[in-house]
């Protein structure tokens, strides 16, 4: 985009015309970006059918709009939200990966964004029990775009990794694989759980954007593709995860966080459990991070450090639905397959050691107004 310097202008109290000086062209000059930037992006959410045409035709015009407009949204929208952690592709979650830390660069000469984060979480392995963790990476991606009639499909494809994937275990429930961690055994733990970030990183990544949500799926995705769900969007509302999580005997599973924004809102939760019932319970984030940070530590699962603000029952078999009034703020919805929190208490089994008396639990979260 061409920009011409405006004219000459009078300086008060003279009579003749001068050139302006430089941080009065810089503010004309940022005036009229800011007003481009403001005409564009009025444009983009109108969905112009001229514009998406022209937009979806130009790779230039693509990263122009991403670089200016979309880079800064990538770290804010990674912090605000947990990663599913996944042994295969089609596979259901075994652990999540919780970003705390994220800086985002713009490459102009290569037209990459690099994405550098770190984080915790925690995965469960049938030797060492929940494990928990702290990785982080360095990664160039190629970001692109496509507007669809009824959403934006955004594209990251690694580039380079420029640091990591850097993987530190922080703690093993079993106490003997904790003990075996100091040979081979450690050895293998690390490189799975260096595999299991891997497996997020190399594919890259496809983020969905619409009127009703965000939608993840690794790999690509093409319009009109939609990654795989266990449950019909509702109509009207902003849908966080639609997904099929497995949680082991006598562990817990984060789901979230999600933020309610305004008060007229509420979290529409449908739950539907295969195994053994499970206890829900929402607290807020600020104690359900405590709560989480220091079962990745290896603190032996016992309460929040706050009383939880709802918990209820979710029997096995057909379908639960559930409306939460919450105030404005991010909560997890924490599901627990076992008898040390709630009121389930369902029998001991010596296979749940391995990885028996599994709750698979398929979740859909949604925000939305409430009549």
């Amino acid at each position: 985009m061409t920009l011409h310097h405006p004219p000459e202008v009078a300086r008060p109290g003279s009579g003749r015309r001068s050139a302006p000086s430089a941080s009065g062209a810089r503010r004309r000059l940022a005036r009229f970006a800011a007003l481009a930037c403001l005409v564009v992006s009025a444009l983009l959410a109108l969905g112009c059918g001229l514009l998406r045409g022209t937009v979806n035709a130009s790779p230039s015009l693509r990263w122009w709009l991403f670089s200016n407009f979309g880079a800064g949204r990538l770290c804010p929208e990674m912090l605000k939200r947990s990663a599913s952690l996944k042994l295969a592709t089609e596979g259901n979650t075994i652990g999540r990966f919780f970003p705390d830390g994220c800086v985002t660069t713009v490459n102009q000469a290569t037209q990459t964004i690099t994405l550098d984060f770190t984080g915790t979480g925690y995965a469960w392995t049938p030797v060492a029990g929940r494990v928990g963790f702290r990785a982080g990476a360095a990664i160039d991606y190629r970001m692109d775009f496509y507007m669809a009639e009824d959403a934006v499909y955004v594209w990251a494809v690694p580039a380079r990794v420029l640091r990591g994937p850097e993987f530190q275990m922080t703690a093993i429930e079993y106490s003997l694989a904790n003990f075996a961690a100091q040979g081979p055994a450690g050895y293998l733990l690390n490189t799975f759980g260096a595999q299991l970030m891997n497996s997020q990183l190399a594919t890259g990544f496809t983020v969905i954007h619409g009127d009703d949500g965000d939608e993840f799926a690794l790999g690509r995705l093409s319009p009109p593709q939609r990654p795989k769900s266990p449950f019909v969007r509702g109509a009207d509302r902003y849908v966080f995860a639609n997904e099929i999580t497995e949680i082991k005997s006598g562990q817990v599973d984060f789901l979230g966080p999600f933020e309610v924004v305004d008060d007229d809102q509420a979290l529409f939760l449908r739950l539907r459990v295969t195994g053994p019932a499970v206890d829900a319970f929402v607290v807020p984030r600020s104690s359900g991070d405590v709560w989480r940070k220091g079962l990745e530590l290896g603190t032996p699962l016992g309460p929040p450090p706050s009383p939880p603000v709802s918990t209820w029952v979710v029997p096995s078999g057909p379908e639960r639905q559930d409306v939460l009034r919450l105030p404005p703020g991010q909560y997890y919805v924490v599901i627990e397959n076992g008898s040390r929190l709630g009121t389930v208490n369902p029998p001991w089994t010596p296979l749940g050691v391995i990885g028996g008396n599994i709750a698979t639990v398929a979740y859909l979260a949604e925000l939305g107004e409430v009549d």
